[in-house]
């Protein structure tokens, strides 16, 4: 019959972020890889909606039956996931399942490890669901990590054995790669992007530390402030009541622009579009928006710690993410050398090219080869 692995699905089922966008196309890119007959879900996915990460990927009555089972699972004790992962080899779990399957090996992808290393930029809901992960990783017979970073954080916050853990680079999906002209066009139209801009994408929440942003471009030379908007592009997150405020009230001084979620149609050609992509969060596992933005060829600043060297190389500008004045500077160089945007827009499609969704499948299937020794 051939190896078998069953994914669980559950976050494409709920409001989710980057987890989201990891399984979407992860999971799409190893059945195309291997067959839905080798690659499955928890709970059957054979058909998905496109993208979107504010509500669930499947039809109504899928995402009740799906998280309806992931409750019974998780809190009346019945052993539904053995019954569902029979005569499966391995199920590969996510940070949603407290109880997973007893019969079959067990693995998961690690994408990082803030809830213990920087607990005050989490609200307590995800705290507790990472404490139940990190029991579930310690269980697991291997693991999955997004970056080194994280396999590291790994290794020396939960106490995983090194060899137990391997490092598989997550991917950027095509789309971003060679936009057409066209949909850049559309995208300015729709939104009213008729001045060049900086460009953020990401949940507005403390971890991506868009205030710090905010002080940046409002202390920019006024020549600078009057040429470039800031666009800021995504959901309202946790915590987010004071740099939402901030967000409406620098709107209304007429450079700063806040678009909200970006549906993912839009969001390749939005990221082309800019003139400049800053990302200076905290932390990241691995840093999608940064990825994506660099296989636009548009030059990146980001911040110098955490998965983002490891994932942009030397093919961005990195700054401390606790500095102004460091992210100050790094946008005045920046964009007041367009032969430096273009040198780093080009170095970053190129580094980008090694993040491919089909590099990843590829060496995850022997990821689960080598777990089930087939």
């Amino acid at each position: 019959m051939g190896m078998r692995v069953v994914i669980d699905a559950t976050p494409l089922l709920v409001r989710s972020a980057g987890v989201k966008n990891y399984l979407y196309y992860w999971i799409r890119h190893l059945r195309r890889l291997a067959g839905g007959a080798t690659v499955s879900t928890f709970p059957r996915l054979a058909r998905v909606r496109a993208l979107t990460h504010e509500a669930s990927v499947a039809d109504p009555l899928r995402t009740f039956c799906g998280l309806g089972a992931l409750a019974i699972s998780n809190y009346s004790g019945v052993p539904l996931l053995d019954w569902l992962t029979r005569g499966a080899d391995v199920f590969h779990a996510s940070v949603l399942v407290r109880h997973p399957p007893s019969k079959v090996r067990l693995t998961a992808t690690v994408h990082d490890l803030t809830g213990f290393l920087m607990p005050e930029l989490h609200p307590r809901s995800n705290l507790v669901a990472e404490r139940s992960f990190a029991q579930l990783a310690r269980r697991a017979d291997r693991l999955i990590a997004v970056s080194e970073c994280t396999r590291q954080d790994a290794v020396r916050t939960l106490g995983i054995a090194p060899e137990k853990i391997c490092t598989i680079h997550s991917g950027v999906d095509d789309a971003f790669f060679d936009v057409p002209a066209a949909l850049v066009n559309q995208v300015r139209l729709r939104y009213g992007l008729q001045r060049p801009f900086v460009l953020f994408v990401g949940t507005i929440e403390p971890r991506k530390n868009v205030d710090l942003l905010l002080d940046a471009f409002e202390s920019l030379p006024l020549a600078m402030r009057d040429h470039w908007d800031l666009v800021v592009a995504g959901s309202e997150g946790w915590a987010a009541e004071t740099t939402m405020a901030r967000l409406r009230s620098a709107r209304d001084l007429g450079n700063v622009r806040y678009l909200g979620y970006i549906p993912e149609p839009d969001l390749a050609p939005l990221t082309a579009a800019a003139d400049v992509f800053v990302y200076p969060s905290l932390y990241e596992g691995f840093g999608f928006p940064v990825a994506q933005a660099m296989a636009t060829g548009v030059a990146v600043i980001t911040s110098n710690l955490s998965s983002l060297p490891e994932v942009t190389g030397t093919a961005a500008l990195l700054v401390d993410p606790r500095s102004q004045s460091e992210l100050r500077a790094a946008l005045v160089r920046l964009l007041g050398t367009p032969d430096l945007r273009k040198a780093l827009g080009l170095a970053g499609r190129e580094r980008a090219g090694g993040f491919r969704w089909e590099v990843c499948a590829a060496k995850s299937l022997e990821f689960f080869r080598e777990v089930t020794g087939q």
